[in-house]
């Protein structure tokens, strides 16, 4: 991966080498093509990297938005066992997982016909599923800062896997669909993640494909 910066935030994160959970400026150019209005994106991070955006899904990206200790365990398994993900935030206790456009039309379909939540997951043995909130066309959603904020509380908003590509790799909605159904079938078989930035774990991203 690259370990080019956007702006100002190089000097604030020199030292740190390449690495999984900070933007690139390929990838933060990708992120700004999304909305409308890219240049006075790429501006603004420029000025402030330290600050979150809002911005558009259904063209460049959807979103599947699941709960912290879930979303980590899908994220797990499509690196362990799978083609790895796309870029992955963490949002106010809310994993948000970065996919193909269309997948927040294609997956609901798709755990319905799994039966989610019902027959052969683990809401079934008392572990209990989530919900998963896709989010498409018409929806927007809170982009992490470019830059880590300073201070203790950085659990808010980050990246736990960071674009770091003007075309990254997304999963569909058929990769989500096996990563969600396994995660909650081996819930039982898979440890509880401590919280945040506690041990947290660095993915590879050139084994994404």
């Amino acid at each position: 991966m690259s370990s080019t910066r956007i702006g100002p935030a190089g000097d604030r994160l020199a030292g740190l080498g390449p690495d999984a959970t900070v933007v690139t400026a390929d990838g933060a150019a990708w992120l700004a093509s999304a909305g409308p209005y890219v240049r006075s994106t790429l501006t603004f991070w420029r000025e402030r990297p330290g600050a979150p955006v809002v911005l558009p899904c259904g063209s460049v990206f959807d979103v599947v938005n699941a709960p912290a200790v879930f979303g980590r365990r899908v994220v797990d398994l499509l690196w362990d066992e799978g083609p790895g993900s796309g870029p992955v935030a963490v949002h106010r206790g809310r994993m948000l997982l970065f996919a193909a456009p269309g997948t927040a039309q294609r997956l609901p379909s798709l755990l319905e016909w799994e039966e989610w939540g019902r027959r052969g997951t683990a809401e079934s043995r008392g572990e209990g599923v989530p919900p998963l909130l896709c989010h498409g066309n018409g929806d927007a959603v809170t982009v992490p800062a470019v830059a880590a904020a300073p201070g203790p509380d950085r659990s808010a908003s980050r990246w736990l896997v960071a674009p770091d590509t003007r075309h990254p790799w997304l999963p569909g909605p058929e990769t989500l669909l096996w990563a969600a159904v396994r995660a909650a079938r081996t819930a039982a078989r898979i440890s509880i993640f401590p919280p945040a930035d506690q041990g947290a774990k660095v993915y590879d991203v050139s084994r994404r494909r």
